[in-house]
């Protein structure tokens, strides 16, 4: 089964089981609603505890979720360090506009120029706040390629291919 992170356990908050979660995810409100089901992994381990979210609460830089039946810290404290993921099943294209993608559509997907050079593959993906970067993988060396409509021309998620216009300067 293909698995998706969407937070890290990083403590537990308080003794009733609640658990501070630092989000890796651009949707934290359709992923950490009420009722919503995560695969809970425990650190190093590959087999997941299903969980159902109780309630979600922002608090400073973290999402604190409490699970049904998980109202005790000791519950609670083997998943600490652990991932909270879902399947490929429980993403939905719904929650993008167009042109945009998922992370995983994304990295991987090897860029090349309009006249057919190859660059690179796209090994990460920066947030910056004005546009996500693409951190693009040479054969010496990294590029950073900015998503924006004046260089990226051509999305193909399917074939893992993106065309882009090189700019001076750019690489």
């Amino acid at each position: 089964m293909e698995w998706f992170n969407v937070g890290r356990i990083v403590n537990t908050h308080g003794i009733r089981g609640e658990v501070r979660v630092l989000s890796t995810t651009d949707f934290e409100d359709e992923r950490f609603a009420v009722g919503n089901k995560l695969a809970a992994f425990k650190k190093d381990d590959k087999k997941p505890t299903w969980v159902t979210i109780e309630s979600m609460r922002r608090h400073k830089n973290f999402i604190l979720l409490t699970f049904e039946g998980m109202n005790n810290i000791n519950i609670v404290e083997p998943f600490k360090e652990g991932m909270l993921k879902i399947t490929k099943d429980q993403m939905t294209d719904d929650l993008l506009k167009e042109n945009e993608y998922f992370f995983h559509e994304i990295i991987g997907c090897t860029i090349v120029s309009e006249e057919g050079e190859t660059i690179g593959v796209v090994a990460e993906i920066l947030q910056t706040g004005a546009n996500d970067v693409w951190v693009v993988k040479a054969s010496k060396k990294e590029h950073y390629i900015p998503y924006i409509e004046d260089i990226v021309k051509e999305i193909d998620v399917d074939e893992k291919k993106i065309v882009i216009h090189v700019m001076e300067g750019l690489l």
